[in-house]
Formats: C-alpha cells, sequence, structure tokens
C-alpha cells in the first residue's frame, strides 16, 4: 500500500491506496504546529481506526504548499513507515509538461490534479479546485500545462469580510435558500456563493473563447466543488478524489 499526502494550507489530505483502489482517506488541519512523533501518532491512530496499520505502508510520496510543515512531516513519515517519500517537485515524472512562464512556480498542488484530470479524462481539459484558492487550469490535448488562473477561495472572501468590517459575522458558508436576501447572515452566504458560481461560469467561458475550444472538458474538485458544479450552466465532472488520484499517478510513473 502507498501513502499520498496532499498538503494545503488549510488541511492535510491522506490517502492510502491499494493498487489502483483508495482504502482510505483522513484529513490533519495544516496550521497546527507538530513534532515528527506527533505525525507518527496522528497516523498510526487514523489508520487504525480504517482497519490499517503503519506497517502495511510500502511507499509514500508528497505535494506541500506549505514548506513549514515539511521538515516534521516528512521525518514522521520517515519514521514511523520506514518510507523515504517521494515528494512532488523539479525533476519528479509527471507525464504532464509545463509550458508556463515560469514553470517551477507551479504549485505541486495543481500539477498533480493536472496529471489526474489528464489521466483519468484526457485534453483538452480545465481542472477547477476549489480550495484556500481557487485555481483554473488548463491542459492541452498534448498534456501540456499552458495557463493557469488564481482567484481569492470562498473561505478567503469570507474572512475578508468578517475581519475587514466592524459589524459582519464570521457565517457558515452554504448556498442560501435564496439569493433575494434578507437578513445579513443569508446575505453573505448569497453574495459568496453566487459569487464564486458567477466567477466561476466567466472564466471557463473565457478559457474556452480565448483557446477556441468550445467543447474543452471541465472536471471540478475541492470543499465546494461539488456545490458549484451542481450550479454551474456548464457541464463539469465532480472528481472528490482528483488530487489523492493524482499522487497515486504521479508515483507510479516514478516507481517504473
Amino acid at each position: 500500500m502507498i501513502l499520498v499526502v496532499d498538503v494545503g494550507n488549510t488541511n492535510i489530505t491522506c490517502g492510502v491506496y491499494e493498487e489502483k483502489e483508495l482504502k482510505a482517506t483522513f484529513r490533519i488541519n495544516t496550521k497546527t504546529k507538530r513534532t515528527s512523533d506527533e505525525y507518527g501518532a496522528i497516523f498510526s491512530q487514523l489508520l487504525s481506526m480504517k482497519g490499517l496499520q503503519l506497517s502495511d505502508i510500502e511507499g509514500s510520496i508528497i505535494a506541500s504548499v506549505v514548506p513549514d510543515v515539511m521538515h516534521s512531516l516528512v521525518g514522521g513519515i520517515v519514521r514511523y513507515t520506514n518510507t523515504e517519500p517521494l515528494i512532488v517537485g523539479p525533476g519528479v515524472k509527471t507525464g504532464i509538461k509545463i509550458v508556463t512562464e515560469d514553470p517551477r512556480a507551479i504549485g505541486a498542488d495543481r500539477i498533480v490534479d493536472a496529471v489526474a484530470a489528464y489521466e483519468k479524462y484526457g485534453g483538452p481539459i480545465l481542472v477547477i479546485d476549489f480550495g484556500t484558492a481557487t485555481t483554473y487550469d488548463y491542459v492541452t490535448a498534448q498534456g501540456h500545462f499552458a495557463a493557469g488562473i488564481t482567484a481569492p477561495g470562498i473561505r478567503i472572501s469570507s474572512e475578508a469580510l468578517w475581519k475587514a468590517t466592524a459589524k459582519l459575522p464570521n457565517i457558515e458558508i452554504k448556498k442560501p435558500k435564496s439569493i433575494l436576501a434578507q437578513e445579513t447572515i443569508s446575505s453573505m452566504q448569497a453574495g459568496l456563493m453566487y459569487g464564486q458560481i458567477g466567477q466561476t461560469e466567466y472564466i471557463i467561458r473565457k478559457v474556452k473563447e480565448e483557446t477556441g475550444i468550445p467543447d474543452m472538458k471541465v472536471v471540478v474538485t475541492g470543499g465546494l466543488g461539488r456545490t458549484v458544479a451542481d450550479e454551474i450552466e456548464t457541464n463539469s465532472i465532480y472528481d472528490g478524489t482528483l488530487t489523492l488520484d493524482g499522487l497515486r499517478f504521479v508515483y507510479e510513473k516514478n516507481r517504473r
């Protein structure tokens, strides 16, 4: 079995694969500082809850956009699984050619999303990930990572509202019953959710227009991805395990 780890700005999302089957998933908060021993203990406890053990892990891979956690995280994985994790970055085989102006600036999470989208659905494809930031990445028919758009995620937008104003509260992010809000909380929810939906539809339309590919496939992932995918008029695929699958694909490409 292999352990795949996606270190995001908000959460560390982990998966365990046996061949191509995803046997277990779990999340850990990124912002809490931990030692390598604490990571080892957390992995042990969470795996045991899924009926698995650290000794079942034969290989590991990490994609991270948070450098500060890597020393302890890698140390914990090495010490408690006896595997040396593959770190997604320059020099790692992905099967995707990055043809942007600065390939090294593309986040590891976006790379593995692109890998999974291309391997599972083919190109040309637009990959949308609703994470801390909302990202839109264009992968060509030849498997080239050709362009990327980055926008504030819905939670960042929500925090900006309540932190930068005196009276607006911190709210639960969900779609309200109607866009015609009549009180503060639902008005904020309406602005956040329908603003995100409108932004997504417009960016999809502009990408298709500027690439000249009106029938481009669209795949959506991330926490609020399903909600937005259900609302946008464009036909899209929701894939909740896209990032984890991408890590598995990259691991397999480098094991050969």
